[in-house]
């Protein structure tokens, strides 16, 4: 597979070069410079294929001759030890449970295999660094993805407050590989000096650097690999319309159930269920973008007001404006809303759902509301219940268990270091580390 910036069709670069480079020259983000048909692999998969099995299969079919099948295969059992869970709740409805992994966050599918391939890719001893604005639940899942992995080291961006999760015996000073730095800015700050990084080539090509965010295409296409796996393990159980309801905020998420679609996936349409902030409710139905001012609600992880990947949901738009207008549905959820189907789903379905799924869900009723053909929803559920423990033991009376890999995640953790959001420091905090 090759791939453009969304910026231009020329200067077109191999996985490998979009995943080590992870920004073009131009200032885009890489996207596919075409589909790759997958549907002679997975059309044939039933649902007794496990989800490692799948990814040593399509691997290669990503890569095109840039990972041979052993190469793929050993990247897959080192990524995925955990899987995704289909659920077939009733006729209309389904979920995705995508958490299951380290940190019980849908992110550890995609910091997971991009760890892992990287680790098969640097076999000439060559080392990088991964750069990175995270917080809460995917400051762990990339901390816990990257750590003890070969030539490498994960430098974490984080905003002012607390970071979670974080190991400090993997920390750099302490012989690790992680290097956690808080930025004195917010998010935007901190996803701001990715970039600079990134395009300050002296300093970049020095540490060899590339990201571990979303922008970075090795981060994001993993993802579409879940929804082949639910598409292989729920195709012999329903005859209607599929449609995934996918809860929203950066679009990574929604891109790379898009790109699935490009892909072969048959599937007829996705629900973009966003919270009150409703970022691309207006550019989706082909209205010009405006971001609008953040607000805070009780899904956190879908606060975005202007997300990294507007880009790519451009380009797809440019692409295929009949797919957006006709397959892409925006939704917007109230908190309110998503209370009430957290109790709901609890008393319909005896499941507890954590906020963010609970977004998903209503964006699914909402468009059954609606909806004649019979469709089937399926839901991706991004986040263990336990996370939004207390909200859910207040909306049902009772408190969902929590593994003990997620007990440990509570903790919080030092920074090595603390700086205000410049480049400059940002540079000199990392040089003085590494």
């Amino acid at each position: 597979m090759r791939f453009r910036s969304t910026k231009s069709y020329k200067n077109q670069v191999s996985f490998k070069d979009a995943i080590l480079r992870c920004l073009p020259p131009d200032g885009g983000l890489y996207i596919p410079s075409e589909a790759v048909d997958m549907r002679q692999f997975f059309l044939y998969m039933n649902d007794d294929t496990s989800f490692a099995e799948l990814v040593s299969v399509l691997t290669p079919c990503l890569f095109q001759n840039e990972l041979n099948p052993m190469a793929a295969s050993r990247a897959a059992e080192s990524a995925f030890i955990f899987e995704p869970e289909l659920k077939i709740l009733d006729k209309r409805h389904s979920v995705l449970n995508l958490y299951d992994g380290p940190t019980g966050y849908y992110k550890d599918f995609g910091c997971s295999f991009l760890a892992s391939v990287l680790e098969e890719l640097l076999k000439d001893d060559k080392r990088i660094m991964i750069v990175s604005a995270s917080m809460g639940d995917t400051a762990a899942s990339l901390a816990k993805a990257f750590q003890g992995r070969k030539r490498m080291t994960a430098v974490i961006l984080f905003p002012r407050g607390a970071v979670y999760g974080l190991d400090p015996e993997t920390f750099v000073p302490n012989g690790g590989n992680i290097l956690p730095i808080q930025i004195e800015g917010t998010q935007d700050d901190c996803q701001k000096l990715v970039r600079e990084m990134i395009n300050d080539r002296p300093f970049a090509e020095r540490y060899h650097i590339t990201s571990s965010n979303s922008i970075n295409a090795g981060r994001l296409l993993p993802q579409t690999l879940y929804y082949l796996y639910a598409f292989i393990k729920i195709k012999k159980e329903i005859h209607d319309d599929l449609v995934f309801s996918v809860p929203s905020a950066n679009f990574g998420h929604l891109i790379a159930g898009l790109y699935a679609w490009k892909f072969g996936m048959p599937v007829n349409g996705f629900i973009a269920a966003m919270n009150t902030n409703n970022s691309f409710g207006d550019f989706i139905r082909g209205k010009p973008f405006t971001p609008k001012p953040l607000i805070s609600t009780n899904t956190p992880s879908l606060d975005v007001a202007n997300p990294t990947n507007y880009e790519r949901l451009a380009a797809f738009y440019e692409e295929s404006p009949s797919v957006m207008k006709n397959m892409v549905f925006p939704c917007s959820v109230s908190d309110e809303t998503t209370v009430k189907t957290i109790e709901k789903v609890w008393e319909k379905y005896g499941i507890m759902m954590d906020t963010h799924g609970a977004v998903g869900f209503a964006g699914a009723e909402s468009f059954l509301a609606d909806d004649d053909s019979g469709s089937h929803v399926i839901i991706p559920v991004t986040r263990h219940p336990a996370k939004s423990a207390e909200l859910i033991y207040k909306v049902t009376g009772k408190r969902p268990d929590m593994p003990e890999r997620l007990r440990k995640l509570t903790k919080e953790a030092e920074p090595v270091a603390v700086i205000p959001a410049q480049l400059d420091l940002l540079e000199a905090a990392i040089a003085s580390c590494c």
